[in-house]
């Protein structure tokens, strides 16, 4: 199919979801990379209502779950360092012990939690407000998975990032988005942060608005300014950092999902990513990044209706050859690797062939919850953006 017409296809689509209209063409950016190069860039909509500013490749938009595969980075760097061990116990790190209650003897690894084998779970949330400790919301026993031992089950679980935020901070005694601005974002050369704190003010003044499908403002409508407060407070009133201990509470710059990076600019770091000259990675880490750390075997961990079938360091991978997973979104049969997001009506992606070296970045926004489902476990709307990849033939 004609990329342009699938895109105006795609846009129609978008609008017909949900049981009201949504009050404008919602902003959606894509931009297809082929190593480092860009080599086609299709946007909608309008990146701001209120001003009716139009959406460019270069916004920044909350991606979500893409912020896993930064943080993965991130931990990464500071393995290459020797900052950090992946199968150290990160008890060791945070100066408190780490533990499953219910299997006290089983240490904790960054291994682990990057692949969401930790055992911990989502059941108490994974937000913890400023003034609260991670140390505290980890004795809490409906966080923990009383069945299972570390290192047995795939369970996905945002909590698991909070953890790996604390473990930066306390290995490093920085904050973490300080620590992922010097070891990921400036390396890498893309004006990107988290909850906003490091990226630059023109960066700022294009923030892409998210709204719910009906046009209702749910997140960064910045007006042009940095937000007053960049952290999670919870029924707190007051935003004082300055007392803050870096790995006292790892949650607070949202390493779950609290990215800010253009289209653009996440474009530019898969082909950083797929680079095999690329120095941002030691080769060792590099080969570790694209390696899976679990596959799902049918009773090994909870595939989501067969959307995780492999997962490794921050890393999803896709097209697994197993009957029970519906993980190929674009339908050919071959091993991408990336990450999607999902939050306040918005799906994104990096998804990428390693052999080819080709891909695409992508968000679409106002999609609704219940908005249709696709031909593999993906919503229909994240197909769409990735059916010009089908039939790439590699070199």
């Amino acid at each position: 199919m004609n990329g342009r017409r699938a895109f105006s296809q795609f846009v129609s689509a978008v609008l017909a979801i949900g049981a009201t209209p949504v009050l404008a063409v919602p902003p959606s950016a894509w931009v297809r990379f082929s190593g480092n190069k860009i080599v086609e860039v299709r946007v909608a909509g309008e990146a701001d209502a209120g001003t009716h500013r139009k959406v460019t490749a270069d916004d920044p938009v909350r991606m979500a779950s893409v912020s896993k595969l930064f943080v993965a980075l991130g931990v990464l760097r500071l393995v290459d360092q020797g900052a950090l061990d992946l199968d150290r116990d990160v008890s060791d790190w945070l100066g408190w012990r780490l533990r499953n209650p219910a299997f006290p003897e089983t240490p904790i690894t960054l291994r682990l939690l990057l692949s969401h084998q930790s055992s911990i779970t989502d059941a108490d949330d994974y937000l913890i407000p400023l003034g609260d400790t991670m140390a505290d919301k980890m004795k809490r026993p409906e966080v923990w998975d009383a069945t299972h031992p570390p290192g047995t089950y795939f369970r996905y679980v945002n909590l698991n990032y909070p953890v790996i935020a604390s473990v930066i901070e306390a290995a490093t005694r920085e904050r973490f988005d300080r620590v992922m601005a010097r070891e990921v974002f400036t390396p890498l050369g893309v004006d990107a942060c988290f909850n906003w704190t490091t990226c630059t003010p023109r960066k700022m003044a294009r923030a892409v608005v998210l709204r719910s499908p009906t046009g209702d403002i749910l997140r960064d409508d910045l007006r042009g300014k940095r937000p007053d407060c960049p952290v999670y407070l919870g029924d707190r009133s007051a935003c004082d950092l300055a007392g803050y201990v870096p790995g006292g509470n790892g949650a607070l710059f949202a390493p779950q999902g609290g990215l800010r990076i253009s289209a653009r600019d996440l474009a530019r770091v898969g082909g950083v990513l797929t680079n095999p000259k690329s120095r941002f990675l030691s080769p060792k880490s590099r080969t570790l990044l694209f390696t899976p750390e679990w596959q799902f075997d049918g009773s090994n961990g909870d595939s989501e209706g067969g959307v995780f079938c492999r997962y490794g360091l921050g890393m999803h991978f896709l097209a697994t050859p197993a009957a029970s997973c519906k993980d190929d979104p674009v339908g050919d049969g071959v091993a991408r690797l990336g990450h999607s997001g999902e939050a306040y009506g918005l799906r994104s992606g990096l998804w990428f062939d390693p052999v080819t070296r080709t891909g695409v970045a992508f968000f679409v926004t106002q999609v609704a919850a219940d908005a249709a489902e696709g031909r593999s476990a993906f919503r229909a709307v994240e197909e769409e953006q990735l059916q010009d990849l089908q039939g790439q033939v590699h070199k």
